[in-house]
């Protein structure tokens, strides 16, 4: 055999290689996961890991999506804000997924955001945030302000009595936005700013001695005190010890959280925390025959049937199954044509109802506020009285109340401006 042949049969053989490859690679449709799997919000992030992977598990069961099967394509971003962006950027590029379920944190989205947008990839963000954006990238299935932290205060406000507030958070962008929400809400409301206790720790803070008798302090005044809690990960353990050891308890300040769980409460001592209470959209006690279904899936995936289940689990199965409808009806995974096949799409609530997915790519769902007892599960106290949609920008905040996200024709825009008729960001 002559040189050329050889080299022509060996690049043959490669080019065969490569497109049997290829179209192997082709035959899936990827399904990317972007959440922290050590570090500080692993505690929280690992599972939405596992939930993404049951649900790729039982889509495979159903015959795939339009004839392929799913393939998941699993990255840790380790509770690194700027290593979110760059497994974004591998994910859209190298490993070329489809879509991308993941973050926990609003600076580990923040960090995603203008690669995703750049790349032009879809995500699915599961954890209720602060609002003030809306990507036509990225779809919100977690509770904006007015569907978690704004509830929780008029709760504590009318049904409680309480007169002071600490807002106590992560020195992020989410407690900060948040709580920038919420002293303007509470102001509009009649309260004092001597009234308001605002604190921001580090993530991962170990150290509350000195932090809790400042709140304990605070709420020896005469008036009904509270904390309203957007720390985040495994601070959150600590925290509430620490409000043990020094004898504050529910009764006394009564804590909300918006970022503690079943997941969160698993295997830790949950008598210092009986009584204080957290808001979400949906919890494992929910009695309806879909949480059943989801409970019984979940433990069956996980060989446990110890796990728990949370809020931003449903919020990931939610958005889940909108995007496997949304393919399904678009006929293909092209963003653009599924971003616009999203909108109007809608899925059960694991707590009743149908979630739908909005024209500012936020869902309408129900708020309900829980006690924690003492088997680490949540005793709803408080629900509304239907669906809330998720508002992308605050009505309490002045560069944000005249702002409106609406991706449908004619405006396609995340922030237009309803005085001046523009849009000031992203659109197409």
């Amino acid at each position: 055999m002559t040189f050329k042949k050889l080299v022509t049969g060996v690049a043959l053989a490669v080019g065969a290689t490569m497109a049997s490859y290829s179209a192997l690679a082709a035959d899936t449709i990827k399904v990317g996961v972007l959440h922290s799997l050590s570090g500080t919000m692993a505690i929280s992030e690992t599972t939405l890991k596992d939930t993404v992977l049951m649900m790729v598990e039982e889509q495979n069961k159903k015959g795939g999506l339009l004839g392929k099967q799913l393939e998941a394509v699993v990255v840790d971003p380790a509770s690194n804000w700027p290593l979110f962006a760059e497994k974004t950027r591998e994910l859209l590029t190298k490993d070329e997924v489809d879509v991308i379920f993941g973050c926990w944190t609003s600076v580990s989205r923040k960090s995603v955001l203008p690669v995703i947008e750049e790349l032009n990839g879809l995500m699915f963000y599961p954890v209720q945030y602060e609002g003030e954006e809306s990507s036509k990238n990225v779809f919100y299935t977690g509770a904006a302000p007015n569907q978690q932290a704004i509830p929780a205060v008029d709760y504590l406000m009318n049904d409680l009595g309480v007169k002071r507030w600490v807002l106590a958070g992560t020195d992020y962008v989410y407690p900060r936005t948040t709580n920038k929400i919420l002293e303007a809400y509470l102001k509009s409301k009649g309260v004092k700013e001597s009234d308001i206790m605002i604190n921001y720790t580090p993530f991962g803070h170990s150290d509350w001695q000195s932090i809790v008798s400042d709140i304990k302090k605070f709420g020896s005044k005469g008036k009904k005190a509270a904390v309203v809690s957007t720390i985040n990960g495994d601070a959150n353990v600590p925290f509430y010890k620490e409000l043990g050891n020094q004898g504050v308890s529910a009764e006394d300040i009564p804590v909300v959280a918006f970022s503690v769980g079943e997941e969160e409460l698993s295997g830790i001592d949950t008598k210092p925390l009986v009584g204080h209470l957290a808001a979400w959209n949906y919890f494992q006690s929910v009695d309806s025959d879909e949480n059943e279904a989801f409970i019984e899936s979940w433990q069956k995936f996980t060989g446990n049937d110890e796990r728990v289940t949370n809020d931003p689990m449903e919020a990931t199965y939610i958005g889940f199954q909108m995007w496997t409808q949304a393919v399904a009806k678009a006929g293909t995974t092209d963003v653009d044509k599924v971003e616009q096949a999203l909108i109007g799409q809608k899925a059960p609530n694991l707590t009743g109802g149908m979630a739908v997915m909005n024209k500012n790519h936020h869902l309408s769902k129900p708020v309900l506020i829980g006690e924690i007892q003492d088997d680490g599960q949540f005793e709803v106290v408080w629900e509304t009285d239907g669906l809330v949609a998720g508002d992308a920008w605050s009505d309490f905040l002045p560069g944000s109340k005249d702002l409106i996200a609406d991706w449908t024709a004619p405006t396609k825009c995340g922030n237009y401006n309803t005085k001046t008729k523009t849009c000031s960001g992203q659109n197409y």
